[in-house]
């Protein structure tokens, strides 16, 4: 199994960003499949999830601004990041769980005031 992130960068305050993680070796639709982030100094902390029957549900901290989504034809799980703000400053993984847990490497995300 391997989950590959990217999309990430620098951005201003306001910005977007869509990050995208890959998956091979798994499906993603039937999974529990997430993003979570850590800030420097700061445990890792959820962000958003989507469960086998399409539910979302996200951090209150990214709610109305963050949407999670999967395209299943790429097998890839997608977070379109609206309205970024200095405090999402973090390194951001997906995770699939199918009865064992999967993260990806990370990828960074920086916003500027």
């Amino acid at each position: 199994v391997q989950l590959v992130e990217s999309g990430g960068g620098l951005v201003q305050a306001g910005g977007s960003l869509r990050l995208s993680c890959a998956a091979s070796g798994i499906m993603l639709r039937g999974n529990h499949v997430a993003w979570y982030r850590q800030a420097p100094g700061k445990e890792r902390e959820f962000v958003a999830r989507i469960i086998p029957n399409s539910t979302t549900d996200y951090a209150n901290s990214v709610k109305g601004r963050f949407t999670i989504s999967i395209e299943n034809a790429k097998n890839t799980v997608y977070l379109q990041m609206n309205k970024l703000q200095p405090e999402d400053t973090a390194v951001y993984y997906c995770r699939v769980v199918s009865g064992y847990s999967y993260w990806g490497q990370g990828t960074q995300v920086t916003v500027s005031s």
